[in-house]
């Protein structure tokens, strides 16, 4: 599911302001499982201050079918992007999403940030982190259709929209780490796990150098 040369390529350090820890930008198409793979990871690594899993602020109600973030209006976010609430933020789907400033103070610290995040703002992460990973969560086509059906938030016609845009394409990054999460949980989720390790161990030895 991953191979180490491309995490050993994907940690290579450039010309970026912060580098003393990681950030991991997580992407992949919806019903691929992004937020269950992370929490499963959570859960492995959890009270070990290595890791700092990112809590996205979005212009949406939280509900116990989607991913656990800060729900603010539109008009609310405006205020904080403009106030500097966020060190980084999209529009997806007709939503606003944001990245706390806490973000950058922890890979400051030398942490490990996880975070779910579009594809469209990994150039602006590739600016702002010397250290970056891309991992690339996705599952068969079968998969995916399977799991947006049965989560029930969109008719059929958005369905095929969604499984249009989760084909490969000229955007996806090419040095991203994949992980194929069309079978059980556990797999994907401890290949997502044997990258967060890598990272942590690679910070680790880039805070002495």
């Amino acid at each position: 599911m991953m191979a180490t040369a491309t995490i050993e390529r994907a940690l290579n350090p450039a010309s970026a302001p912060l580098r003393n820890g990681v950030f991991i930008a997580v992407v992949g198409p919806s019903g691929a499982g992004k937020d269950t793979i992370m929490d499963f990871a959570r859960e492995a690594v959890q009270g070990q201050p290595d890791f700092y899993f990112v809590r996205r602020v979005v212009t949406r109600p939280s509900t116990v079918d989607a991913e656990d973030h800060d729900t603010l209006s539109e008009a609310e976010f405006m205020d904080a992007r403009r106030a500097g609430a966020f060190c980084h933020c999209w529009e997806a789907h007709g939503l606003h999403y944001g990245l706390p400033v806490s973000v950058d103070h922890q890979v400051e610290k030398g942490v490990v940030a996880v975070a779910n995040v579009s594809r469209g703002i990994l150039p602006a992460l590739r600016e702002s982190y010397a250290n970056l990973v891309v991992v690339h969560i996705t599952a068969s086509h079968e998969v995916l259709a399977q799991r947006l059906a049965a989560r029930g938030r969109e008719d059929a016609e958005e369905i095929k929209q969604r499984l249009m845009r989760a084909a490969p394409n000229a955007c996806d990054p090419a040095d991203a780490v994949m992980i194929d999460n069309s079978g059980a949980v556990a797999d994907a989720g401890s290949a997502f796990v044997a990258v967060l390790k890598k990272s942590a161990a690679f910070a680790a030895v880039s805070e002495q150098i």
